[in-house]
């Protein structure tokens, strides 16, 4: 009976350090790997991964002096092959978006004063 009460008296310690939830990501593949696993264009595939979210396990690597890379999870590309059959099936979702993207950034036209 001693056991269980300390099972669920919370979290564990080891070493005088609480131990939470334990990250189970071990390694991550780069857009460039994932790109030609998957045969397709790496252009490409970065708009259609512009989609997705850390929870969907895309993710950016930094390193010294670099922007950063992205790269994807296990079960990031399982997302991502999920995108990709989406895009496929509807190209002009990304085409949508820049013209989306461009309205966006587009500086208004300015008003002239000859009303």
């Amino acid at each position: 009976m001693e056991l269980e009460s300390h099972a669920r008296a919370g979290p564990c310690r080891a070493g005088g350090l609480s131990v939470g939830q334990v990250n189970k990501v071990s390694h991550v593949f780069t857009l460039s790997h994932v790109a030609e696993m998957l045969g397709e264009d790496e252009d490409w595939l970065f708009e259609v991964a512009e989609e997705m979210d850390t929870e969907d396990g895309q993710l950016w690597v930094l390193g010294v002096g670099e922007d950063g890379v992205m790269a994807f999870t296990d079960d990031g590309i399982d997302n991502l092959k999920g995108l990709i059959e989406i895009h496929k099936e509807d190209p002009s979702i990304i085409e949508d978006r820049r013209k989306t993207l461009a309205a966006a950034l587009k500086p208004a036209t300015e008003k002239t004063n000859d009303d």
